[in-house]
């Protein structure tokens, strides 16, 4: 993607930062995230290097800052990954996930549509898949509002690395000399990384069309609990893994497609299209 006046929501976030990165060599580029700090430093780190970008500070749960974003820097493209993505505290605070996952997605849409941008791109989860969690829900409300919106949704697992992920959680639990924990031995999930996650969500923008729903081919999903091994057997350190049982909403398994969408969906490339 080149040559494209882009925003992108939550950009100051692990997976909305890569976005960033990628794309400032060969765009200009214009983020909004609710972390000052993060924002700050990623639009003077990428200034430093010559390339055309800038950010503010907002809520997309703000019809006002939605629409002063849109309207002002008229991009071309968004890429919406602002979002509550944690399981549990969205099962505490469900109204903040509706808030965030929906109402703001809402926003982002309806100032999409008014202000002609050609396209917009959802970030979503295999959590809204027989979603049973608030962020499931939620998630799917706003996948299925950017499809009847005309924008292209993209689907995928989890993100290695990620702020709040497996990964950093168990490398601080090594640092501070602490067992490993796992909800349940049962339990797996599918995995890629950051950089693979931002590549393939650019190449879905690239060829994903009005109302599609793009969903990354993950292949097999990982056993938490072998992966936690393998993390604290690199680690050199005997500290162990601790049981802590599933939380609310959590499953012992996700799926990237429900039963009636794995009949309909199309293989292109790394995608299965709906």
């Amino acid at each position: 993607m080149e040559n494209k006046k882009i925003l992108i929501t939550g950009f100051a976030g692990s997976l909305g930062s890569e976005i960033f990165r990628q794309l400032a060599p060969n765009n200009e580029l214009f983020g909004i995230d609710i972390d000052e700090t993060r924002m700050f430093d990623l639009v003077e780190e990428l200034k430093a290097k010559g390339y055309k970008v800038s950010g503010r500070i907002g809520n997309i749960k703000a019809h006002s800052t939605v629409e002063d974003t849109i309207s002002e820097f008229k991009p071309e493209v968004i890429f919406h990954v602002a979002a509550y993505k944690h399981v549990a505290p969205n099962e505490q605070y469900p109204l903040e996930a509706i808030n965030t996952n929906i109402i703001g997605t809402y926003n982002l849409l309806k100032y999409a549509k008014k202000y002609g941008v050609n396209k917009f791109i959802n970030i979503s989860t295999d959590k809204v898949v027989n979603a049973n969690s608030v962020m499931g829900a939620t998630k799917k409300v706003a996948e299925v509002m950017g499809r009847n919106w005309g924008g292209v949704s993209v689907r995928f697992g989890n993100v290695l690395g990620s702020r709040g992920s497996a990964i950093p959680t168990w490398q601080r639990q090594i640092d501070q000399n602490e067992p490993l924990t796992v909800t349940d031995e049962r339990m797996e999930r599918y995995f890629l990384t950051i950089p693979e996650a931002v590549k393939l969500v650019v190449k879905a923008a690239e060829i994903g069309e009005a109302g599609q729903v793009l969903i990354l081919d993950m292949g097999q999903p990982v056993n938490v609990l072998e992966l936690a091994k393998e993390i604290l057997e690199k680690s050199g350190k005997n500290l162990g893994i601790k049981m802590i049982g599933i939380r609310p909403g959590e499953t012992l398994s996700e799926k990237l497609m429900t039963e009636d969408e794995e009949k309909r969906a199309k293989k292109v490339g790394n995608f299965w299209i709906l």
